[in-house]
């Protein structure tokens, strides 16, 4: 079976999980900041979210843009997005369907650090995106209390018959990240989530779900930011890159 066979049926499986914590505590802080963050650059332009999943994101940013559009390699997931009325279709990271210069803003959120071919997925996001449009693009951070925390725990669980180990996962420091950059775009900034937020589990102790995602809030993009267990490099095309 090639990767993208192995990464599509391992999310076809876990669609059936996916948002049965989504909505509260830890993953609603997490959806919530990156909604944040995207809402602020996708105001009135054309968007593209390269592995939207069931569309939690994309719900969250199409009331701001002008237009959006999701691709995921799952059916499975695609079906929740689906339901939701959202623009989306199948495909793959590493080969986008949509030609050069189609959109100003065009992110991936979890999902960068399943793809082996990091490099191709990349200059494929720069490709379709105009010049001076943002790319947005979220990492696993190796340099993170969520690292440790991943080692301490083990693969979580997916579905009844799978774990997270089952799929390809890279995690990678800021420098690398900066490393995996095409020449066409420019860095600009981190955004950091989850930098302080020990285990998904602390949520459950009360008055800490209360004052958490308040500090996590404060922290996205302060020199902390770098520290983040989902790491996003904010960039922008060059113009006549």
């Amino acid at each position: 079976m090639t990767s993208d066979i192995k990464t599509r049926d391992y999310y076809d499986d876990f669609s059936n999980w996916y948002e049965r914590e989504r909505h509260h505590g830890y993953h609603a802080m997490l959806d919530n900041l990156e909604i944040g963050l995207l809402s602020t650059l996708a105001a009135d332009r054309e968007v593209l979210e390269v592995g939207a999943g069931t569309g939690l994101i994309m719900a969250g940013v199409s009331p701001v843009a002008q237009r959006i559009v999701g691709l995921d390699i799952s059916a499975g997931m695609l079906r929740g997005a689906q339901t939701r009325g959202l623009a989306v279709m199948q495909g793959s990271a590493t080969d986008l369907p949509f030609d050069a210069n189609a959109f100003d803003l065009v992110y991936s959120l979890k999902v960068l650090a399943h793809v082996p071919d990091i490099h191709r997925a990349l200059r494929e996001m720069a490709r379709v995106l105009r010049p001076g449009g943002y790319l947005v693009a979220e990492f696993y951070n190796a340099i993170s209390i969520r690292r440790f925390a991943k080692w301490l725990g083990g693969p979580g669980r997916i579905s009844p018959g799978r774990t997270e180990a089952e799929i390809y996962t890279r995690w990678d420091t800021p420098k690398k990240i900066l490393g995996y950059l095409p020449p066409t775009v420019a860095f600009q900034r981190w955004y950091g989530i989850r930098i302080l937020t020990p285990a998904a589990l602390v949520f459950r102790v009360p008055g800490v779900g209360a004052v958490l995602p308040k500090l996590e809030r404060r922290l996205t993009s302060s020199p902390l930011a770098r520290l983040g267990g989902f790491l996003i490099a904010v960039c922008r095309k060059k113009v006549g890159g």
